[in-house]
């Protein structure tokens, strides 16, 4: 190849090779501007999504700022209601004190005004009036005020009110005073101004000392209290000063008054409270005495007599007086024997029967008016024999009649056996007579035995 051609060969190939790297920094500048675009978009993306987070910040903390203005608006209003809440639940609680206040502010205040006018007329210089003025109602204030501590404390404070008063009456000298020389006609005005250095401190005593103390419930308990303690006092002497002997020698306040006394009672008497040997023996005597009544009574059966009798031994004092009262045997009431359904009888199924009289009138009433018995037996009653052989029978049925509840009468035996009622009351009455000496040996040993 010529030199030529090489040449042109050479030049060629540079031209292709400046071609390809004009080709290669198009594209290098091309990318560049792309990437340099997608930066932009990028970042102009950022922006916008920055703005709309820095907005939506915004928002958030405008509303959350509102929302908390309006919960200290709330709160603000709460409070203010509850503050007016508060004095006016004062005022309905404390009415009295809210209207003194007010007429003690309004009394105060002329008080005052009056006490400087009467000072300063006299050539006493303003300012050392208003001081002193004050110093004369204030001094009244301030004893009224040390009276009701020293009184909510427990101490005496009648020194503070009579001091209170001393200053008060003589606060009240100085207008009158000044008033009576400043209107010679007008006495009334006056009294007015004198007055109103004295109408503050008697409400307030009024209302620190009236609306207190007893009542009159109180009072009258408080005077049969001390009525109790004098005729204790009176009526038992000995045990009194053993109680006081007792209260003297324990220590202080270890005992009340009223438990030195019921020790005092134990040791002077030996029993409860309110009792004594006397008392017992006098209620035993009067046990005795109605026994024996009862026994000289008419037409009543001895062996029921002995059976209410010795269940009816019990403590003289009925209630809760006879609590902790050593029992002297079954306690139960006397009235029991009249009662057929808490009576020892009745609950042995015997019931409360009228006299013996009594009991041959029913049976002569029973053989006119009844022509036949129950089973249909024929007129011929049974022999004493036969009802002998029956009187088993009719313990049996008198012990079911018992469980039963009901009672053991000729009638239901009379039934249940089959026989005429005449001979039902016969052995009714056999009946009956072997229950009650059954329960007078059942209750003798146990009574004996307490």
């Amino acid at each position: 190849m010529s030199y030529r051609e090489e040449r042109r060969a050479d030049q060629a190939a540079e031209r292709t090779q400046d071609r390809e790297d004009l080709r290669l920094k198009l594209e290098a500048q091309l990318k560049a501007k792309e990437i340099t675009a997608e930066q932009k978009r990028q970042d102009d993306e950022a922006k916008r999504e920055q703005a709309r987070k820095d907005v939506e910040t915004k928002r958030r903390q405008q509303q959350a700022d509102k929302k908390a203005r309006a919960q200290e608006k709330e709160r603000k209003r709460a409070a203010r209601r509850a503050k007016f809440g508060k004095v006016t639940g004062w005022l309905n609680r404390n009415p009295v004190t809210a209207f003194v206040g007010f007429v003690m502010v309004c009394s105060i205040v002329p008080a005052v005004i009056s006490q400087v006018g009467a000072l300063s007329d006299a050539g006493v210089f303003p300012l050392l009036a208003a001081l002193l003025s004050a110093m004369l109602e204030g001094t009244a204030w301030a004893l009224t005020f040390m009276g009701k501590a020293a009184e909510d404390a427990g101490r005496p404070a009648g020194k503070y009110r009579i001091a209170t008063w001393v200053t008060a009456v003589l606060a009240a000298g100085v207008n009158y005073w000044h008033w009576s020389s400043a209107l010679p006609g007008e006495k009334w005005v006056a009294v007015v101004f004198a007055a109103s250095s004295l109408i503050a401190i008697y409400l307030w005593d009024m209302k620190t000392h009236g609306s207190h103390g007893k009542t009159k419930e109180e009072r009258r308990r408080e005077k049969a209290r001390k009525k109790h303690f004098a005729d204790r006092r009176k009526h038992h002497k000995d045990i009194a000063a053993e109680a006081d002997r007792l209260l003297s020698a324990l220590p202080f306040e270890s005992v009340t008054d009223e438990e030195a006394f019921a020790t005092a009672w134990q040791i002077k008497k030996g029993t409860q409270q309110g009792l004594s040997a006397e008392i017992f023996a006098e209620v035993t005597d009067a046990r005795v005495n109605v026994g024996a009544a009862f026994e000289l009574a008419e037409h009543v059966r001895p062996e029921l007599i002995r059976a209410g009798m010795l269940a009816n031994l019990h403590n003289p004092l009925p209630g809760r007086f006879a609590e902790g009262i050593p029992t002297l045997g079954p306690s139960i009431s006397f009235p029991a024997l009249q009662r057929g359904s808490e009576s020892p009888t009745a609950q042995a199924g015997i019931g409360v029967y009228g006299s013996e009289a009594a009991s041959e009138k029913a049976s002569e009433k029973v053989r006119k008016n009844d022509g036949g018995n129950a089973s249909g037996n024929g007129s011929r009653g049974r022999s004493d024999e036969e009802l002998e052989q029956l009187l088993p029978e009719a313990h049996r049925v008198a012990v079911d009649l018992v469980a039963e509840g009901k009672q053991i009468s000729a009638a239901a035996l009379a039934k249940h056996l089959k026989i005429r009622r005449e001979d039902g009351m016969k052995l009714r009455d056999r009946v009956v007579a072997e229950r009650k000496l059954k329960l007078v040996d059942s209750t003798e040993p146990a009574a004996l035995g307490a």
